[in-house]
């Protein structure tokens, strides 16, 4: 009986000298990524938690002359389409919009918009750019879907230097080879050559950044997926120019593009995938914002724009 009293005291007296258990604290939550200030320019919205904006670059208009985006048709076909979304039939307006993405430690720019290099309807980004808060110095990372000057122009400055100094322009290798072989380009090539990182169609390159190899416009046209937790947003390039002829006639040429036939299965494959996915899009080219979804309608698909 003496040692089992002995014992309940010796473990009593250990329990009352033990020292009190400390709370484990939890990590301290990441600082919220602020938003863009919304303008007439700029349309701030979400991926996740990362934080985004559609930068306005301008708009441009061509003739709708069967020239540029159905070359293989009519222009009664195109007037068809046209009316049946009463848009109107003599000219076809294209919008630039570049991307513009924040996570905790990144600023990304996707496409750089035309500079000076369309003529005075585009080349707003920079001014933009100010409007969102973001200095061009802040920009850790660009993503260039293909070498069209509305895409690389303002990658340099007027005076032939680097409009963002700091930082990395990714490109898939292939569009890299093209674009160092074009002459016309050579004056762009040589300011952001030092700062150029080359990558293989498909590759991860960036914490929330995948590569998406989109055939067809350009030797290496890239299409960009982004994604924040369960959310992900479709950058297209050039896949497609025009929110309804591109989307409900994928078929019909567009002269841009390098091999029509390809770029045309690339186009129906996007929109197919992403009509039975719901994937969100980002398209550069269509009515700012350029945000939507492509939706089945009987044996083809429209496109669905967020409201804004």
């Amino acid at each position: 009986m003496k040692s089992s009293i002995s014992a309940a005291f010796l473990a009593a007296a250990l329990v009352a000298c033990a020292p009190e258990a400390v709370p484990v604290a939890e990590p301290p939550a990441a600082p919220a990524i602020a938003p863009f200030p919304a303008s007439d320019d700029v349309h701030p919205f979400t991926i996740g938690d990362f934080q985004a904006a559609a930068l306005r670059d301008g708009g441009l208009e061509v003739a709708n002359d069967t020239k540029t985006l159905a070359i293989n048709k009519s222009k009664a076909d195109v007037d068809a389409v046209l009316g049946a979304n009463n848009l109107p039939t003599d000219k076809l307006s294209l919008s630039v919009q570049p991307l513009i993405v924040k996570t905790a430690d990144k600023v990304m720019l996707f496409d750089t918009g035309a500079a000076g290099l369309f003529g005075p309807t585009l080349g707003k980004l920079p001014a933009t750019m100010t409007s969102a808060g973001v200095d061009p110095a802040g920009v850790t990372d660009i993503f260039i879907s293909h070498a069209h000057g509305d895409h690389i122009g303002g990658l340099v400055t007027a005076e032939g230097g680097l409009s963002f100094p700091s930082a990395r322009v990714h490109m898939s290798a292939n569009e890299w080879a093209a674009m160092q072989a074009d002459t016309e380009l050579t004056p762009i090539v040589v300011a952001i050559n030092p700062r150029v990182v080359a990558f293989q169609p498909g590759a991860d390159l960036v914490p929330g950044v995948k590569a998406v190899d989109i055939q067809g416009h350009t030797p290496g046209h890239s299409g960009y997926l982004v994604t924040s937790g369960d959310q992900s947003l479709l950058y297209i390039g050039d896949t497609m120019h025009h929110s309804v002829i591109s989307v409900q006639q994928p078929d019909w040429t567009i002269a841009f593009d390098g091999d029509a036939p390809t770029a045309q299965a690339s186009r129906r494959a996007l929109i197919d995938s992403s009509a039975v996915s719901g994937q969100r899009i980002f398209a550069p080219h269509f009515p700012f914002p350029g945000l939507g979804r492509f939706t089945r309608t009987g044996d083809g698909a429209v496109w669905t724009a967020e409201a804004h």
